[in-house]
């Protein structure tokens, strides 16, 4: 919590007087009960109409300087929670920016967004309580139990034994309830893990009409859920009876006793009612602050979880003395390389990789899945960083560079197509955001997305839906491509990126690349051959290995593999363009 609590420093100004606005109103309470017994001693009981509507007064001004404090209060710690919530949100999502591949695979997507959302929450709660309820409850404790010793000691000194004992009740309460706790954050990540992969695949769900399933298994983790936190509420709701069983006790032991006094004429009958109302006070406050100790309790957990995304080491970093090149070219060259997946097997994923990309050139990538074909070309643009070897672009190795420049450099469409909410005009600008209209239509012409942009209502102004699903699958890979192009990059990396776009539309956009970025050397991972068979160089990967390389006529009379999968394509069909 200690690290999380910087965050309120800017808003130290509120944080100071919240607890001082809270001091006024707990002021207030406390004198009530006293300015009460006198006004019955001195007012009620001798019928000094004039003391009464004097005390009477006097009592309405300071229950007003009380509401004024509660409500100040309240205000300060309103605003000192919620941008303290704010500022470590927003310190969270952009550490989450710089997070390598690596970084990613490590916290799973939706135990990210319960850490942004629910956790973050459960700190913002804590902070409020905590100006108001972890200041009011020890001022009106202390302060009850003060008053009561201004009354009578023996009387008050049972309110010191009723605080021992509650106090250990609430200790020994939380150490069994924390744990629980850190299981329901856990068990909500798995609840977001299910019913994001269900929303996000809902139309496979529908199309194999898997919804009983579905419903089943969100249904397990839900309950699962739901029983964690009963489990853990249970704990704490011990505390109830418990003080309950305490007041009552104490209650029965302030009039047994204080009826003593009173017989024996020590005390008078309003000043044991004093007690009692300062009793129950005393009592709130211990509650509020066995609840609070209970949300901190929680809150810690979330604060633990929120600091790990913000003490996460990241693993790719800009160099302390950056190089750029003389000249941008695009010359790419990979030395040796080999690849290890940190939270993998720990075998090589790559091995021994070598080769040279030329300027303008096209370099095909083919191998049957799991082969390295992904990993070889996110090396290049540091998603990952090599185990062993070196990868220079431009004679310079890629650790070198300044991450953004390199990735201004190195252009990248994913095989997992994804566009963002708005328009297309706003995707495709995602690449170069400065770019004119005229360089947007360039690029969409290049990627053959421009006809079919110009035959829907908005054209390049049509919004797109969440992750672009009023757009088919092929129209989105050309945006994307758009996308890439548009950045007009030095090297560009299609990872099976036309494999939604017919055989025509393919052969299309090679052609107008040739004529729009014939300077940029293209990386081309595909399942076809036909996508790479007038690449200048295709690489054949088999175990994480360059099986073979060289152009589609050096291959076909040279490696097997290629071979073999020429054969098997023809036969299905799919070389035709």
């Amino acid at each position: 919590m200690k690290e999380v609590l910087k965050y309120l420093k800017p808003y130290k100004k509120y944080a100071f007087l919240a607890p001082l606005m809270m001091l006024l109103e707990v002021a207030a309470e406390l004198s009530m009960p006293k300015i009460m017994t006198y006004l019955i001693d001195k007012g009620v009981s001798t019928g000094n109409t004039g003391l009464i509507v004097k005390i009477g007064i006097m009592m309405l001004i300071i229950s007003i300087i009380g509401i004024i404090g509660g409500i100040g209060c309240l205000f300060c710690a309103a605003i000192a929670s919620q941008r303290t919530g704010t500022d470590l949100r927003k310190a969270a999502f952009e550490k989450i920016q710089d997070f390598s591949f690596h970084n990613i695979d490590t916290f799973s997507t939706p135990s990210l967004i319960t850490r942004l959302t629910n956790d973050i929450t459960q700190i913002q709660l804590v902070i409020m309580m905590c100006l108001r309820m972890m200041v009011r409850s020890p001022l009106l404790c202390v302060g009850s139990i003060i008053m009561a010793f201004s009354i009578n000691g023996k009387i008050a000194g049972m309110f010191i034994l009723v605080v021992v004992l509650l106090t250990i009740a609430v200790v020994v309460i939380l150490k069994h309830a924390m744990p629980k706790f850190k299981m329901v954050q856990e068990k909500l990540d798995k609840v977001n893990t299910v019913m994001r992969e269900c929303l996000a695949g809902i139309r496979v769900v529908k199309a194999f009409v898997r919804n009983d399933y579905e419903m089943e298994k969100f249904s397990d983790v839900n309950t699962d859920y739901k029983n964690t936190t009963v489990s853990a509420f249970k704990i704490m709701m011990l505390m109830m009876p418990i003080m309950m069983i305490l007041v009552n006790g104490t209650i029965i032991a302030i009039l047994w006793f204080g009826g003593l006094q009173a017989y024996a004429g020590i005390i008078a009958v309003e000043e044991i009612m004093a007690c009692i109302t300062y009793l129950m006070q005393m009592m709130m406050a211990t509650m509020m602050m066995a609840m609070n100790f209970m949300f901190i309790s929680r809150a810690k957990i979330s604060a633990d979880r929120v600091m790990e995304i913000l003490d996460a080491e990241i693993d790719i970093l800009d160099p302390i003395e950056p190089k750029l090149p003389e000249e941008v070219k695009g010359h790419v060259e990979y030395k040796n390389v080999a690849f290890r997946y940190k939270m993998g097997s720990g075998d090589a994923v790559l091995e021994d990789i070598s080769f040279i990309a030329e300027p303008g050139q096209t370099i095909g990538i083919l191998g049957e899945t799991g082969s390295g074909k992904s990993s070889l070309v996110n090396l290049l643009p540091r998603l990952y960083d090599v185990s062993e070897g070196q990868i220079l672009v431009d004679g310079i190795d890629v650790r070198d560079y300044k991450i953004k420049e390199l990735r201004q450099r190195v252009a990248v469409v994913l095989q997992e197509t994804i566009l963002f909410s708005g328009t297309i005009r706003d995707n495709i600008l995602w690449g170069k955001p400065d770019a004119t209209e005229e360089e947007i239509i360039a690029a969409a012409k290049a990627a053959q997305a421009h006809d079919f942009i110009m035959k829907l209502p908005k054209q390049y102004d049509t919004e797109l839906g969440q992750r672009g699903v009023n757009v088919s699958g092929g129209q989105k890979q050309r945006i994307s491509i758009a996308r890439a192009l548009i950045q007009n990059p030095a090297i560009i990396i299609f990872d099976d990126s036309t494999s939604a776009v017919d055989s025509l539309t393919e052969k299309n956009i090679r052609q107008s690349m040739k004529e729009s970025h014939n300077a940029c050397t293209k990386f081309i991972i595909a399942q076809r051959i036909s996508s790479i068979r007038h690449a200048d160089k295709i690489l054949v990967l088999s175990g994480g290995k360059i099986a073979a390389q060289g152009d589609h006529k050096y291959l076909m009379e040279t490696s097997v593999d290629y071979q073999e999968i020429f054969a098997s394509q023809m036969k299905k069909g799919v070389m035709a363009e």
